[in-house]
């Protein structure tokens, strides 16, 4: 598959874990133990293994991570960026403030994340509010539009979970893909379908579901209280309290060995299930150190988990009928 005339391998790396720390209010919006030094180096282990795409937002840290992002790619120009706009946020205190849905504050947006990537244009440009009416959306991408007629950006998505919202500017010139939720634990076939009808691409986000797909996780095993997965959120249900739900480590002991198949990791595996799943699916795998970026990459090593192998985690999952996208 070609991404704006660019031959990439078909994962990125995602930026939200190196951003570090912010809030809305106090509840932490980010994840524990960044360490600049370390994100850095894990950037550079990520193009060293071939990985030239790098998931971003201005949020992301309270603009914290796209500055870093574009240090480690300042002699990279080959590298592909996707950012994301549409949260107000406060750098010095690190604070989530109101969305930014005013179609005037869009082109002033996109400036602030091309300053602190130290970049001429950003590759894909995201609306970041997952649920926002379509009504709402049309003036923002109307004026994402003119920033890519005018070079700032060469494409624009959606990142949203919500077929009728791909739907509706799937048609739109420069639309090219939408980021959605997916894993192991969640396939989401209709939002798939609608990308496949509509000939899109899928960034994948949060496809080893905050790391519990990685394995490291246990019964015991409590989060930061300064990490996202300390507090419960109506958008997720992965981590109760702070610790793993326990549906979700039962399911993965179920599906551990045939996720390991073939001497993957399970984090490995996890990704190969997702690019059995659709080849228009590009997972974007958050990380945070070197050792972790290096066990993602290392997937694409070992290439789609074969269909049997696919079936039978099917079989042992015994799904629930699929539900409605949680707003986030």
């Amino acid at each position: 598959m070609k991404l704006l005339e660019n031959e990439i391998a078909p994962l990125g790396m995602g930026c939200w874990p190196i951003g570090g720390p912010f809030f809305r209010g106090d509840q932490p919006l980010g994840y524990a133990n960044a360490e600049d030094g370390e994100s850095l180096r894990t950037i550079h282990a990520a193009l060293d293994a071939g990985i030239t795409l790098f998931d971003t937002a201005a949020v992301y840290g309270a603009g914290h991570a796209e500055p870093l992002l574009g240090k480690a790619l300042k002699d990279r120009p080959d590298a592909l960026v996707i950012s994301k706009i549409g949260m107000g946020f406060d750098e010095e205190t690190k604070q989530v403030l109101d969305d930014e849905t005013a179609p005037e504050l869009v082109l002033p947006a996109i400036e602030r994340c091309l300053k602190r990537l130290q970049r001429d244009h950003v590759d894909v440009m995201l609306l970041h509010l997952n649920a926002l009416p379509v009504e709402t959306a049309q003036p923002i991408f109307e004026e994402m539009d003119k920033a890519r007629r005018a070079g700032k950006i060469r494409a624009f998505g959606w990142s949203t979970d919500y077929p009728a919202n791909t739907e509706a500017l799937a048609g739109r010139e420069g639309f090219i893909g939408i980021e959605h939720a997916m894993n192991v634990f969640a396939d989401v076939p209709t939002i798939q379908a609608t990308v496949a009808r509509n000939d899109l691409i899928a960034f994948i986000r949060s496809p080893l579901a905050m790391g519990i797909l990685t394995g490291k996780f246990g019964h015991d095993t409590k989060m930061a209280d300064d990490d996202i997965r300390s507090t419960d959120a109506t958008w997720r249900d992965g981590f109760e309290g702070g610790r793993v739900t326990p549906k979700y480590l039962d399911q993965l002991v179920a599906v551990r060995e045939l996720l390991t198949s073939g001497g993957r990791s399970p984090a490995q595996g996890a990704l190969c299930w997702l690019l059995a799943k659709s080849d228009r699916n590009i997972p974007l795998p958050g990380a945070r150190t070197v050792a972790q970026m290096r066990d993602n990459a290392a997937a694409l090593d070992h290439g789609k988990l074969p269909a049997a192998v696919m079936d039978e985690i099917e079989n042992l999952l015994q799904r629930e009928p699929e539900g409605a996208p949680r707003e986030r």
